[in-house]
């Protein structure tokens, strides 16, 4: 039995997004995720500019006039999400946690997918792979992937981005999009060679997970800084403005310059989405720029 707060935040995220799809997001993101192919969809009429290679002489001699054999693209797309639940996911310094920005979005990511017809599936990681649901269709399915992504206990806290990306490499998912979700707080070092690989594979999209701090300290004094994930700790002086920038730099501007080279030298798409703001304006920033790149 869920409780009530996850029944309301679950509610939450279906409304938000009845609203999104209502917009012009859901046709952003028909755009923006195209189908592998062509399928038949009926046979008409001539009419002038139509492609002569469509004409269908075999319905053009029973009707005594020309016609066509229409095609529509072809949706069968699969779209994985793969989330992070790792111990820094726990962290914010906003009102609500890293990881409940991270449901958030993947909830709504779910259900437009499920909304287009797209089968659905979900890896949630750590330093391991805590569950894996292959994807599918239907409202018993969504209604899985959806109750897991806000009630999932993770047994681990380390991040191996790593160990996600040799799973969904073995996995072999034909014609699938996957949205990696997470702070991608992790050694670049021990994961880009998979990444490459899983950009190979799949149409790839980095979600990014950002706190306002990893962009700038507020003035508050003295800080302890801990890594929830190894325990190691820090104090930081937020009123010594060169100290705060030094820890910037070389802690976390340089990892996330690091990631931003990466994704670009392979080609991922690379979404930031900052915790304690709304995700939609971003989706439909991104959405545009595949669009966009396609034309």
């Amino acid at each position: 039995m869920i409780d009530q707060s996850i029944q309301s935040k679950i509610k939450k995220i279906k409304i938000q997004t009845k609203r999104i799809m209502q917009s012009t997001l859901a046709g952003d993101y028909l755009s923006a995720f195209k189908g592998s192919g062509l399928e038949f969809d009926q046979i008409r009429e001539y009419q002038m500019g139509d492609d002569v290679r469509s004409i269908d002489w075999n319905s053009s001699a029973k009707m005594n006039k020309i016609m066509v054999k229409q095609f529509i693209e072809e949706r069968d797309r699969t779209v994985i999400l793969a989330i992070d639940l790792s111990g820094s996911t726990d962290y914010s310094s906003q009102h609500e946690l890293r990881r409940e920005s991270i449901a958030q979005l993947a909830g709504a990511l779910t259900f437009i997918a499920s909304n287009n017809k797209d089968k659905v599936g979900a890896l949630f990681f750590t330093d391991a792979v805590e569950l894996w649901i292959p994807p599918s269709k239907g409202n018993v399915h969504l209604g899985k992937i959806i109750e897991t992504i806000f009630t999932i206990k993770p047994r681990g806290q380390k991040t191996d981005i790593a160990a996600a990306l040799r799973f969904l490499i073995k996995a072999k998912k034909r014609n699938a999009i996957i949205f990696m979700i997470s702070d991608w707080i992790d050694d670049v070092h021990q994961y880009q060679k998979l990444l490459k690989v899983a950009s190979c594979e799949y149409d790839l999209v980095g979600v990014r997970m950002m706190d306002p701090c990893e962009q700038s300290f507020p003035d508050v004094g003295f800080i302890e800084i801990q890594d929830s994930e190894t325990g190691t700790a820090m104090t930081l002086d937020t009123r010594n403005a060169a100290s705060a920038q030094h820890f910037l730099t070389h802690f976390l501007h340089a990892r996330l310059m690091e990631q931003k080279r990466m994704f670009e030298k392979f080609r991922i798409d690379l979404l930031d989405i900052t915790v304690g703001h709304s995700f939609i304006q971003p989706l439909i920033k991104f959405f545009h720029h595949r669009i966009r790149r396609q034309i």
